[in-house]
């Protein structure tokens, strides 16, 4: 397996000179990071290269690693995670692209190189607020289009902003502020000194 990652490692640095932030294996699987201005262009270089061939793009996802240290972002927020597969060289390969700016993070999409990505890349805009530049149709997939907010960042309420009803009087479906009042969902475990089994 060491051969066969050295291996996909050195084509990687051959072909992407210049354009690798990071690479890294861990578990037998090879990780690279893309700066972001650089992203689409090391993106068809690894679907177009021979020698990696990666045409596939298995998923695409967003992540916020608000939560996270250590992480190759140095600070940065909001990444880009995709997945990666050549057959013809059976070669696995995730690429991480990290967005410039935590306020508004945007990444070109690389929907010209995999068309496949599209509804990925319109999850990772509604889920984490990820834009896509370049995206010929970037509207939310998962939520409605009333929806305020995304979801998947660390800082959105469990509970969200609103909450949507049925209202028979009104005959539709109504939007209010949340009524759900916050608790405490640690379970709670009660030890009794004298407790004997059995009793």
């Amino acid at each position: 397996m060491a051969v066969h990652t050295d291996a996909l490692v050195a084509a990687l640095g051959g072909a992407l000179d210049g354009m690798l932030a990071e690479t890294s294996v861990d578990r037998g699987e090879v990780t690279i990071v893309v700066p972001a201005d650089r992203y689409a262009e090391a993106m068809r270089l690894l679907r177009d290269r021979p020698e990696l061939g990666f045409a596939t793009l298995v998923d695409l996802c967003g992540v916020d690693y608000s939560a996270h240290e250590g992480v190759a972002g140095k600070g940065r927020r909001f990444a880009v995670v995709s997945h990666l597969l050549s057959l013809s060289n059976n070669w696995r390969l995730r690429v991480r692209c990290f967005a410039p700016d935590d306020d508004f993070p945007v990444v070109a999409s690389v929907i010209d190189v995999w068309p496949s990505v599209n509804w990925f890349e319109r999850e990772a805009f509604d889920l984490f607020g990820i834009v896509f530049s370049g995206h010929p149709d970037l509207r939310r997939l998962l939520t409605d289009y009333g929806f305020v907010g995304h979801p998947f960042r660390k800082d959105f309420p469990i509970s969200g902003y609103v909450e949507m009803r049925y209202d028979p009087e009104q005959a539709r479906v109504v939007y209010q502020p949340v009524s759900i009042e916050p608790r405490e969902i640690t379970p709670r475990i009660i030890r009794e000194a004298n407790y004997a089994e059995g009793e």
